[in-house]
């Protein structure tokens, strides 16, 4: 083999190596640059009450922030549960939020935004502000089902908040029916004063 063969195979590993590590690096990234737009648009739809979506050509928008101090958790939630939506974030269900009275769905994947689910307990307290207001829930209940056989019905858990991802969290893939349920009921929270 001469010289030049082996020059050559070396710049083609240490290309392909720069290709794979920038590859690697722009994906952490761009998911940073996404959460910073998130952010901002739902800066932008709190004060002008108004949907804004994070970037011209995307098909959802902010519309509400999910925190849950006990696991430092602190996330824009967006409009719709599709596989589009649930890339960038976690997605409410708009047709369950336009259900007069029912509890709010949604959604997350097990690998990334509701990666945190599997460390909640029964207890725990949640908030949930939208544009117009800010609710507290408590956490009742984290159950596994069969998504097969059981269909969530939110009018049967009247002004809860049902967290849902799939289950359980360390296979390879998520093409099984199994999804972790997690209800939480609202709660009163006395006004601070001063």
């Amino acid at each position: 083999m001469s010289q030049r063969m082996i020059k050559a195979g070396l710049v083609a590993v240490f290309a392909i190596g720069l290709l794979l590590t920038g590859k690697a690096l722009w994906i952490p990234a761009k998911a940073q640059l996404a959460q910073w737009l998130l952010a901002d648009a739902w800066e932008q739809s709190v004060q002008t009450g108004e949907a804004v979506k994070p970037w011209p050509w995307a098909d959802h928008w902010p519309v509400a922030r999910l925190h849950l101090p006990d696991l430092n958790i602190d996330q824009i939630v967006l409009a719709g549960d599709s596989g589009n939506v649930l890339a960038f974030g976690p997605g409410e269900n708009m047709q369950a939020k336009a259900l007069a009275s029912a509890a709010r769905i949604i959604s997350g994947h097990r690998d990334t935004h509701f990666a945190f689910l599997r460390d909640v307990e029964i207890g725990q307290t949640l908030t949930l502000a939208d544009a117009g207001s800010r609710s507290t829930f408590r956490i009742e209940s984290v159950q596994v089902v069969d998504s097969a056989h059981v269909r969530l019905t939110p009018e049967a858990y009247p002004k809860g908040l049902i967290l849902v991802t799939c289950y359980p969290f360390d296979t390879l893939t998520a093409d099984g029916t199994q999804r972790l349920v997690v209800m939480a009921s609202p709660i009163a929270v006395p006004e601070q004063k001063g």
